[in-house]
């Protein structure tokens, strides 16, 4: 039970993590460097502070994958006799992988933008007249992916909870008589 419990936490904790730097990260952080009055400011104080967030945010996703294996074999017998739990598993680990790929992306395309500084931004992710073709690129690709990432994220919290909520006993129960 006890190894349990620590999974179980380890996994809804890094999933938060996750979530909240993602939208912290969108909202505050790329909001606050966009009211930098210098535009190359703009683009380098964001790209710092993600890259101070990465190592957090890839501790946080890889001890989530962790938890989750964990989970999944300590559940092992429900995830494939209990309706609806093995293909809520399915679903889950696709989001999750989808979702730390898109991370990793965002990432990549942060160090990109954090190179390209110096032309400058609009905002964050919003690319300035003159800027390279390549910043406007990691920059638009950036503003769809600030927002993915917290849906993508939050997506997995919740059928997180739907898994809990799967293990109540009158739910085992009736997705074993099925």
């Amino acid at each position: 039970m006890a190894a349990n419990l620590i999974a179980r936490s380890v996994h809804d904790l890094t999933a938060a993590a996750w979530f909240g730097g993602s939208l912290m990260g969108a909202v505050g952080l790329n909001g606050a460097a966009a009211e930098a009055k210098d535009p190359a400011e703009r683009t380098r104080l964001s790209a710092l502070g993600w890259k101070k967030w990465a190592p957090v945010q890839a501790g946080a996703i890889g001890l989530h994958l962790l938890a989750g294996l964990a989970l999944v074999g300590d559940n092992k017998t429900r995830v494939a006799k209990q309706e609806g739990v093995g293909a809520l598993t399915v679903y889950k680990t696709a989001v999750t992988v989808l979702a730390a790929v898109a991370t990793l992306y965002s990432g990549i395309l942060g160090s990109k933008v954090g190179k390209l500084a110096e032309e400058g931004g609009q905002g964050a992710t919003e690319p300035r007249e003159g800027a390279s073709k390549e910043l406007k690129s990691a920059q638009r690709q950036l503003k769809i992916l600030q927002w993915s990432l917290p849906v993508l994220s939050g997506a997995v919290i919740v059928m997180g909870a739907q898994h809990g909520e799967m293990q109540r006993p009158a739910n085992v129960l009736k997705g074993l008589k099925n």
